[in-house]
């Protein structure tokens, strides 16, 4: 893959842009690559060159990238003040609940669709997800759609007022394990020992209602990118990546690809 600045603007020229209406609602979808379907939520402030790199990797990696415009502008640098704006305006909005500890965001259902319809159009075994930051519970809601078979929570926020907080709904959760355990699937999740905003309460909230389902990973803080606009170390597998081999966040980059070719493969 060739090496794309990450301090410009991504035209994002790579992807075919697809407006894609399910549930009564159309969205803009970001699609690139050929196997099965991996859907690629992005991080606040939206699809900077970061998350992009990661779908890039992904789409390379086997996969086709269903990659959903969901909030900032696409494709353009982060900065403090636009996560800011962001997170406000996503705060306020109907379609997440970034406040509610038991319930999940509606916008999860607009999504399942998008599993259903993406493992439709390229076969395979079933669909993975991966949220990230903002959208990182969103990919345990997803595993309602019997399609999504690999779920992975990076650095998972919401609700951003409850440390101890899952973001999706007892009803839900219930459902969620009585497949993972019918089905033999698991959630993989990931953070930084010292994030902020995915604090330790909130992976063992996770531990404590799904068991052995819920595969958590830890890295070090020192582990993050120290040359990031952003000092809490949070962002695992996109701005706090550090592109060198043998560095963790690299192992849990990888680690990600082949829990998708496990479960999408085999």
């Amino acid at each position: 893959m060739p090496n794309r600045p990450l301090n410009q603007t991504d035209a994002l020229d790579d992807f075919t842009r697809r407006e894609i209406t399910l549930n009564g609602q159309t969205r803009l979808v970001y699609i690139a690559g050929s196997g099965p379907a991996v859907v690629v939520m992005t991080e606040m402030p939206g699809i900077s060159p970061h998350v992009a790199r990661f779908a890039r990797w992904v789409r390379d990696a086997g996969f086709t990238v269903y990659m959903p415009h969901m909030f900032g502008k696409d494709g353009a640098v982060p900065t403090v003040l636009t996560a800011v704006t962001t997170i406000a305006r996503a705060c306020i909005s109907k379609e997440f609940r970034a406040l509610s500890a038991n319930a999940s965001s509606p916008i999860t259902q607009w999504l399942r669709a998008l599993a259903a319809l993406a493992h439709q159009e390229c076969g395979g075994k079933g669909v993975g997800a991966i949220g990230m930051c903002f959208t990182g519970n969103f990919a345990l809601s997803m595993m309602l759609e019997p399609a999504v078979l690999a779920p992975v929570m990076a650095q998972p926020s919401l609700p951003l007022n409850n440390a101890a907080g899952m973001g999706i709904g007892p009803d839900e959760l219930k459902a969620v394990k009585a497949r993972m355990d019918t089905e033999d699937l698991t959630v993989r999740a990931y953070r930084f020992e010292g994030d902020s905003f995915c604090k330790a309460e909130r992976f063992a909230a996770f531990a404590a209602a799904l068991g052995d389902r819920f595969e958590p990973r830890v890295l070090a803080d020192g582990a993050a990118n120290p040359n990031t606009p952003m000092k809490n170390p949070h962002s695992v597998v996109t701005l706090h990546l550090i592109d060198e081999a043998g560095q963790p966040t690299v192992q849990a980059r990888d680690e990600i690809l082949e829990f998708f070719r496990m479960r999408l493969v085999g």
